[in-house]
């Protein structure tokens, strides 16, 4: 195809900027007062064990270790605090290790973060895991109301072999 040498040269085209910096203007304070400034991550207070040999920590409280044992029925037949059997009733027995924690300058006052470690046999029945809550985690005395162990946790349960 040939071209002409005649005729007008080709129209220049003017670029508009104006509203090309409008547009430009316009995202900025968009994206400007949009942004939120996130809180660093990271901060958390979490005392890491000191490398060495795994002895029990002087500072760390004392904790019960409960031991619920069920017959056939599922009834409670036994009962171990650290070890030691207790005789029945049950209920009151298990008061009465919780409050031997307790500091002898002031009464019925236990170590802050006491705990209790509840063993239950797989076949126990409910109730008599709640009344060994029950038991440790305070009393009624006098239409006064005794805290003793609030923090309890529980072993994972083991099926019979």
């Amino acid at each position: 195809m040939k071209r002409s040498r005649g005729g007008s040269p080709p129209a220049k085209v003017d670029l508009q900027m104006t509203p090309m910096i409008d547009i430009v203007f316009q995202l900025l304070i968009f994206f400007i007062m949009s942004f939120k400034i996130a809180v660093p991550e990271g901060d958390f207070s979490i005392r890491m064990p000191q490398p060495g040999p795994t002895e029990p920590h002087p500072q760390l409280p004392p904790t019960l270790t409960v031991k619920l044992s069920a017959d056939d029925a599922g009834e409670l037949s036994g009962v171990q605090v650290n070890g030691v059997t207790l005789s029945p009733p049950f209920k009151p027995a298990l008061r009465f290790p919780a409050l031997a924690l307790a500091d002898r300058s002031a009464p019925r006052r236990l170590p802050e973060g006491a705990q209790v470690e509840l063993e239950c046999d797989y076949n126990l029945k409910y109730e008599h895991a709640m009344m060994a809550i029950t038991a440790v985690s305070g009393y009624l005395e006098a239409g006064q109301v005794h805290r003793l162990i609030e923090k309890i946790k529980f072993t994972p349960p083991k099926k019979p072999s």
